[in-house]
């Protein structure tokens, strides 16, 4: 970043959502009053398009689809909606538009970049498994264990959790060409649909002495675009899995169940998956295409990369959902208005039958008591969580009728829950190692304090 550059923070704070969805070409929709702006777009004959409309927060830094049940900030409503914008161009990527966009309402001038030639890469053996010596971890030989010491102890990861996994890790080295060789723990990576087949590794280095940290990355060759480490402690295939659990590492699943498994015993029944990094569409797909009616997990960091990924996993998650309806005469108006990789009920709900129009009425009804209780700053938490508890039901009702609607088999409905570590972790081993020290602390306190009054005494004196 260059000096003077402005950042996503100084979008946030100095750009209003209202200035953004006027620069978009929406209207105020005055019938709405004022306590909640809301916003409109009109056609060529001024008249309002119906199911376009956003309501602003009380905040006024973002604004809510009712319909389509999003909230969006300045930044994430340029990002989805990139073509209602002059910036765009086809392939532009997002944040650059969002960084044009705002700059441009903030009148901040941003300079031309110079284009960048990004030379080929050379070409890559594919990954063998047969090019490594591998070191299993046996839970029936402690000797075979100690080799993973190094590896887990900086992490916090006990054996217990070692013995649970043990099935999906190994030691795993390899010999260069130069007679040098070089040692990492090892995730192996498969595909969903062939999991007997090693088709690369998740690879995570020893610390570094200085406690700089340690390398982390991919084996050559290892297939990025598909591959996912895959594992299960009770052995679950995918395709039975009623529980996946999403991570951006091995080490965070891993984390995640050392963290969880004393108080909820069926974890060790679910599937864990680590995309190694930046997921893929094609490893999203992959999975989701075996384990769609299981309630997916989605555990990734709580960064903006990990937002962003959160995101593009429920959009696929949606894309697998439409693409098992079968499209008849009397559902086609309706399916064609879902905006692509956007829940079912993002289409035209004037579109469906009068009583599922009637059902959503109700629902919006619902959710919009339910914001003028929390915002107006009157109403006790019980009487609030009561109204949020009527609109919630009145959603279900909804969506029942709309499966019913749409002939969507129930279990083939997206289900899925967004899980993040506690604030102010990033991710989950994070978390891991922060209650371990405290912990650690607490313990050490204790047994000061258990110590007999004598010794402390003497060594008082000392």
């Amino acid at each position: 970043m260059r000096d003077g550059d402005l950042t996503y923070d100084d979008f946030l704070q100095r750009l209003n959502i209202q200035d953004v969805l006027i620069d978009a070409g929406y209207h105020l929709n005055k019938r709405d009053g004022l306590r909640y702006p809301s916003y409109v777009r009109l056609d060529s004959d001024g008249r309002r398009i119906r199911g376009d409309k956003f309501i602003v927060m009380p905040s006024g830094q973002c604004c809510f689809a009712a319909q389509k049940q999003d909230v969006f900030n300045v930044i994430s409503f340029i990002k989805e909606h990139p073509h209602f914008f002059a910036e765009y161009h086809a392939g532009m990527a997002p944040d650059r538009l969002v960084n044009l966009v705002c700059n441009r309402l903030l009148n901040h001038p941003v300079a031309d970049r110079e284009t960048r030639i990004v030379r080929p890469k050379r070409d890559v053996k594919p990954f063998d498994m047969a090019d490594y010596d591998i070191h299993k971890f046996n839970p029936q030989d402690r000797a075979t264990q100690k080799k993973f010491y190094p590896y887990f102890k900086h992490r916090g990861i006990d054996l217990y959790t070692q013995y649970a996994f043990h099935r999906h890790f190994c030691l795993a080295t390899k010999h260069r060409e130069d007679g040098l060789q070089y040692t990492n723990l090892a995730f192996p990576l498969t595909l969903p649909k062939d999991m007997e087949k090693v088709v690369g590794l998740e690879e995570r280095g020893r610390p570094r002495m200085d406690g700089s940290g340690s390398y982390k990355g991919k084996a050559e060759g290892s297939n990025s675009s598909e591959g996912l480490w895959i594992a299960s402690p009770a052995k679950t295939p995918p395709a039975k899995a009623q529980h996946v659990y999403w991570f951006e590492s091995a080490y965070d699943a891993m984390a995640y169940y050392q963290l969880r498994q004393a108080n909820d015993k069926e974890l060790r029944k679910a599937v864990f998956v680590s995309t190694g990094g930046t997921p893929t569409v094609k490893q999203m797909r992959g999975l989701l295409s075996l384990t769609l009616p299981a309630r997916q997990h989605i555990c990734f960091d709580t960064d903006l990369a990990g937002i962003e990924f959160a995101k593009n996993l429920q959009q696929e998650m949606y894309r697998a959902v439409r693409a098992t309806i079968e499209e008849t005469p009397e559902r086609k108006p309706f399916l064609d208005t879902v905006p692509d990789g956007k829940n079912l009920d993002g289409g035209e709900i004037e579109l469906l039958p009068q009583a599922l129009q009637s059902s959503y009425g109700r629902f919006e009804a619902a959710w919009e008591e339910a914001m003028s209780m929390r915002s107006s700053g009157l109403c006790a938490t019980d009487d609030i969580q009561d109204q949020v508890d009527v609109m919630n039901g009145h959603y279900r009702q909804f969506r029942e009728g709309l499966r019913e609607f749409l002939g969507l088999d129930k279990a083939n409905d997206a289900s899925f829950v967004r899980e993040q570590p506690n604030h102010p972790h990033k991710d989950w081993n994070e978390q891991l190692l922060a209650e371990l020290k405290l912990k650690d602390l607490l313990d050490k306190s204790q047994e000061r304090e258990q110590q007999p009054e004598q010794e402390q005494q003497t060594r008082f004196h000392r």
